[in-house]
């Protein structure tokens, strides 16, 4: 059988995404891997290829899946209404964070099935059965709409990463040399564990695996990551460091390998706080880069979010980070709540961490969390295209175009431009301009995002 995976695009009304950084779609590389060579089988990344038609007509699939984050339901809807307008008798299976979250979004004629949780095997056995034309009844993991409702089947068990095949990378050929983060480009991805221990409650990863840690063995790693040709290689893990002992004998079997790579990935500050010394390891192995969570500069709001860090853990990892040289990818959060003098607090405490790069995401009630079952009868929007971390779907303190004005004059301002210009220096000078014009077409777009409050097309959220 023919089998067409789809890594969506944003919505035109989205800020960000694809146009400030561009992963690989590991989950659709993973889910090729697991059909069998039996298949024909196809990855269309719509962020870099909009011809959904002429891949249809060109590759006449038998099967259509795509994934979908909480952002990105809008545009598969209607994804999938084009594909079973196209032909009625094409199988469209829908999967992804939100179909996890929130299946009931996907109650559409135009789709049949939804994988719930982790894909490969319960889309190994779809497969199958299609192509012998049984029923699905009975196979774990999945939701079937049935007029207004769902037909859940049992959960799948959350299962050993390590039997998982490797991805296949293969099948994004022909896009790999776009995906990138800032100036890591190409940039792969790599996924060495799943879920989280903590229970910060504006996140659902940790409630996917039922706050399970699982980890792949660091053998199994190495073996992948031998046979990846990029230079740079993003963990995309929910956070890499917390088994710090796994970590240890990970650098030291790359070390041992010889495998020469440059490595991004995520750390959580009290984990860096404890841990110097594992940084300083991974950093002789190729480490360059840490993203790092410190959402805010009051310990007060980390105790809100649950975070279980503090502003003192923020404080030592940014200067761990520092000392050694490793380039520290802040992220922090705003609440909807704040006032002028908020927004002004945030700038001396980038410049107290020694900041050279900052990224601001409002507090957001994703579906799925603790957070959104708090506040959803207070959103101001339902409409998923704004659920981009930008877009606030809460009530501000400040009036909306005030708010926004005070959201942008924090982007420009928190790192001072001659620290943003030491970062700029890391990219090849070739790329420099379109990186500054892209800076500041998502700027701008963020300055005014008070105006896309109006006039809103109508969207459900449960």
């Amino acid at each position: 059988m023919r089998i067409l995976l789809i890594q969506p695009p944003k919505a035109p009304a989205t800020i960000g995404g694809e146009d400030v950084h561009l992963y690989e779609p590991l989950a659709l590389e993973y889910l090729a891997a697991g059909v069998g060579a039996e298949h024909e089988v196809q990855i269309l990344d719509m962020r870099l290829d909009k011809d959904l038609r002429g891949t249809l007509e060109g590759f006449h699939p038998d099967i259509v899946g795509i994934t979908a984050y909480t952002v990105h339901v809008n545009v598969v809807r209607h994804l999938f209404e084009e594909i079973k307008t196209w032909n009625p008798q094409v199988l469209t299976i829908v999967g992804g964070h939100h179909a996890t979250v929130a299946a009931e979004d996907f109650i559409l004629p135009f789709i049949d099935l939804i994988v719930i949780g982790e894909g490969v095997f319960t889309f190994r056995e779809v497969v199958e059965r299609f192509g012998k034309g049984q029923r699905f009844d009975g196979i774990p993991g999945i939701a079937i709409p049935s007029g207004s409702a769902l037909v859940r089947t049992e959960p799948r068990p959350l299962g050993d990463l390590d039997a998982l095949p490797f991805p296949d990378r293969s099948l994004t050929g022909l896009y790999r040399s776009h995906y990138y983060s800032e100036w890591m480009r190409p940039l792969a991805s790599i996924r060495t564990s799943k879920g989280c221990p903590y229970r910060c409650n504006f996140c659902a990863l940790w409630k996917l695996t039922g706050g399970r840690y699982l980890r792949r063995r660091p053998e199994k790693i190495v073996e992948e990551l031998a046979g990846i040709s990029e230079e740079f290689i993003f963990f995309a893990d929910d956070e890499s460091l917390i088994d710090t002992a796994r970590m240890k004998t990970l650098a030291e079997l790359i070390r041992s390998s010889g495998i020469r790579k440059r490595y991004f990935l995520y750390g959580r500050s009290d984990t860096i706080a404890r841990s110097p010394e594992l940084l300083e390891l991974w950093r002789s192995v190729g480490l360059e880069r840490v993203f790092v969570g410190f959402e805010f500069f009051r310990d007060q709001d980390l105790t809100l979010i649950h975070k279980g860090s503090t502003t003192a853990d923020n404080e030592r990892a940014a200067r761990i980070l520092t000392d050694l040289g490793l380039e520290v990818y802040a992220s922090f959060i705003i609440r909807p709540e704040f006032t002028k003098e908020d927004f002004a607090a945030f700038r001396p405490y980038c410049e107290k961490l020694g900041l050279r790069f900052a990224t601001f995401a409002v507090l957001t009630p994703l579906p799925g969390t603790d957070l959104y079952e708090e506040v959803k009868d207070r959103l101001i929007t339902r409409n998923y295209d704004l659920v981009d971390f930008l877009h606030t779907l809460l009530p501000t303190k400040l009036p909306l175009k005030d708010f926004y004005a005070e959201y942008y004059g924090l982007y420009k301002r928190a790192i001072p431009f001659h620290k943003y210009w030491s970062i700029l220096g890391k990219y090849p000078l070739k790329e420099i301009p379109s990186t500054l014009a892209t800076s500041h077409r998502v700027l701008k777009r963020l300055q005014m995002a008070y105006r896309d409050y109006d006039n809103q097309p109508a969207a459900d959220a449960h």
